[in-house]
């Protein structure tokens, strides 16, 4: 057995704008995703929380450091950069279904493009998959046709579909109503029932309270607390987590 996460950072930076007029994103993240695992990214809007999702995805080049996955620096230039998407699934708080497209031809449009599988394959793993996620219904509908929880559940399943080694799960709820929260975040407790490993950005502290093993608050780019969900929402230790909880508390989301 292994005891290499399936997710690492080392000392990753990020940065936007040009060499005179930076603006730092990320300073010098480490973190360490284990198998099996559900780590959550919590704090204020423009911590970093989205742009370290992206990283990790080779959505954006970072400017210093690594990223790992199950070992392998992807980060390296020589890193083939589809071959490391195949391996992640990222859902975004925009549902990003194609609307010309009904929810079955959506979930198994990258099996059969990228992944090579049939299409007899592909159809079938995804059925089952939207009949496990409470769907089994909606494979021919588009996605107008849908409710804003249903179109988020469809964009899990396109994730799980290519069978991801970790999955990327960006402030999944923040486009939904409230009575359409729920819902979406039943379906990642029973991800993490079934052993996924996941990395979540959030706004729903309960529910990262709820979910996670890890989590991660970040405050201008920087990961200033990490712990068991008991540590950092029981006993937080730094004064800004302190803070960031106590808004948190006060506007009651925990």
């Amino acid at each position: 057995m292994t005891t290499e996460p399936v997710l690492r950072l080392e000392s990753v930076r990020k940065t936007y704008g040009t060499r005179h007029k930076q603006t730092v994103v990320l300073r010098d993240v480490d973190l360490e995703v284990p198998a099996h695992t559900v780590t959550a990214l919590i704090g204020a809007s423009g911590s970093g929380k989205s742009t370290l999702l992206r990283c990790v995805n080779l959505l954006e080049e970072i400017d210093d450091g690594a990223i790992l996955l199950d070992g392998e620096d992807i980060t390296d230039p020589r890193a083939d950069a589809d071959a490391v998407r195949r391996r992640i699934g990222v859902v975004f708080q925009a549902y990003n279904l194609f609307p010309h497209m009904s929810v079955l031809d959506n979930i198994t449009l990258a099996p059969r493009r990228v992944h090579g599988v049939d299409r007899a394959e592909a159809e079938e793993r995804a059925r089952e998959l939207l009949e496990r996620l409470g769907l089994g219904g909606k494979a021919g509908e588009y996605p107008d046709r849908l409710s804003g929880g249903q179109q988020q559940r469809a964009a899990i399943v396109r994730a799980l579909a290519v069978r991801p080694r970790l999955l990327l799960l960006d402030e999944i709820t923040a486009a939904l109503d409230p009575e359409l929260v729920g819902e979406v975040l039943g379906v990642v407790r029973d991800l993490k029932e079934e052993g996924m490993t996941m990395v979540i950005a959030t706004h729903e502290m309960g529910f990262a309270r709820e979910v996670a093993d890890q989590v991660c608050f970040l405050d201008a780019g920087v990961v200033l607390e990490r712990g068991t969900a008991a540590e950092v929402f029981g006993a937080p230790k730094e004064a800004r987590t302190q803070a960031f909880l106590k808004r948190i508390v006060e506007a009651g989301r925990l």
